[in-house]
């Protein structure tokens, strides 16, 4: 994850237009090819129906272990499924684990940090050790724990992960809520009698939203692989569900003589995250103007 301290600065800068962010982001070689990376992943799973080459779940087992061809361009897995379906397929679960995983942490990340910074005092005070104690464990781990505890599946695996991710949310958004409660318009907010809501949701939570959208953008990735390495150990997906972790797990032990069955999904994963990253970097510089300036 990205250091929150890092995008502090992106806050302050003005609303560009949609069309002049937009510009922006293309203009970045590295950010373009991110964007087209992730515009890439979201065509491969709105199209998988239509693109794929076979029913990524019936087995056919005279189809079983071939390597990749014209029938099956990226060959076939134990089962005989063919692997290049399975992975048009895997997007969409992949990108639906990275949409929950991150709405979940946003949502309840931002309240906190919200109510923390603003508040002060004993409120912040139990609100962020009540985020220290998540932050205290590592991610990966917690998450194996309480997807362990609650049952292997790919829904468990999602609840875990958002549950470990919220607290990088409530650090970041306190950060910039401490700086902005202090300003003119949010003091000027509270002096015409607006509730404590109406200034938080109308006056602070707006100027938060730059920061967050970068960390989003940069989460993206790797929530995608959290989720494909619980998969991996067996407390995410379960087969034969099109996971690209469950289906780089399952390839494993083919690896030396059957490549392709870990070697596709792994580098979809692989995209993913590169893809987060550039694009990420990308929206960090274009709404930053300290960045762009250099």
């Amino acid at each position: 994850m990205a250091d929150p301290a890092s995008l502090t600065a992106a806050a302050l800068s003005p609303r560009a237009p949609r069309w002049q962010l937009a510009r922006r982001v293309i203009a970045n070689p590295v950010s373009a090819v991110g964007l087209a990376l992730a515009l890439l992943l979201v065509a491969a799973a709105v199209l998988a129906p239509l693109l794929g080459l076979a029913d990524p779940i019936a087995l056919a087992p005279k189809d079983r272990l071939l390597p990749p061809d014209a029938s099956h361009w990226f060959g076939t897995d134990d089962g005989g499924r063919d692997i290049f379906s399975r992975v048009l397929f895997g997007a969409r679960y992949s990108l639906l684990a990275a949409v929950v995983v991150l709405s979940v942490a946003v949502t309840v990340g931002t309240s906190i940090g919200l109510a923390s910074g603003y508040f002060g005092g004993k409120v912040d005070e139990a609100l962020m050790r009540l985020t220290d104690i998540f932050l205290a464990f590592p991610a990966l781990l917690l998450a194996m724990g309480i997807s362990a505890a609650l049952g292997a599946s790919l829904t468990n695996s999602m609840i875990a992960i958002a549950l470990v991710w919220w607290p990088w949310y409530a650090r970041l958004v306190r950060g910039q809520t401490l700086r902005l409660r202090e300003e003119q318009f949010v003091e000027a907010a509270r002096a015409t009698g607006a509730s404590s809501v109406r200034t938080l949701t109308r006056h602070v939570l707006p100027n938060c939203l730059t920061p967050i959208i970068v960390q989003v953008s940069l989460d993206v990735g790797y929530a995608i692989l959290t989720t494909a390495s619980l998969s991996f150990i067996g407390l995410g997906a379960q087969p034969p569900t099109p996971e690209w972790g469950s289906m780089v797990s399952s390839g494993k032990d083919y690896i030396l003589d059957q490549w392709w069955i870990a070697t596709f999904p792994g580098f979809a994963i692989f995209l993913a995250v590169v893809a987060s990253n550039l694009l990420g970097d990308g929206l960090q510089e274009a709404l930053s103007p300290s960045l762009r300036n250099r």
